[in-house]
């Protein structure tokens, strides 16, 4: 995956901190699947996380990486 096994708890923890909203997504949630693009709100890794030119966003209470251009989910993180 794009983030590091090491990298991935404190990630998490990282977006539990921020207090995401989680949005409802009733379409299959996998990598390759493409997000809507009403409704869903995107927001940059840090830069922190060595992971360039890809956003996040939680759907149905798990963390997903998407690139934003496509929308198209990259990697479910949790």
């Amino acid at each position: 995956g794009l983030l590091g096994v090491d990298q991935r708890p404190r990630f998490h923890e990282y977006v539990v901190r921020e207090h995401r909203t989680s949005y409802r997504w009733d379409g299959q949630l996998g990598v390759g699947a493409v997000l809507p693009e009403q409704g869903v709100e995107y927001w940059e890794v840090p830069a922190e996380y060595g992971v360039r030119g890809y956003r996040y966003t939680v759907i149905n209470g798990r963390t997903v990486l998407v690139e934003p251009r496509t929308r198209r989910i990259v990697e479910i993180l949790g």
